[in-house]
């Protein structure tokens, strides 16, 4: 699974005089293995799921396969932006 963060670790990012580059978040993207019902690894690309209390997924377009299931988190079930 890949879990997406903000990809900056301010808002707006123009809200400063840093340079951009020195508001990214390096920890945007976080990959954790996880286990899925067996089901969902032969479901097409693009296919969304929800998974109970962790957020609302989306299967991978190109690198999902019945080999490798990919999801990507779109949203998670609550924002923590502000903590």
């Amino acid at each position: 699974m890949r879990l997406h963060y903000g990809l900056f670790t301010v808002e707006p990012p123009d809200s400063s005089d840093k340079d951009f580059l020195e508001e990214l978040n390096g920890d945007s993207l976080k990959t954790v293995t996880a286990f899925v019902e067996p089901s969902l690894v032969d479901v097409p690309a693009g296919t969304r799921f929800q998974f109970e209390r962790h957020g609302y997924f989306v299967t991978d377009l190109k690198d999902h396969a019945a080999e490798k299931a990919v999801f990507n988190r779109v949203t998670g079930m609550k924002d923590n932006w502000g903590k």
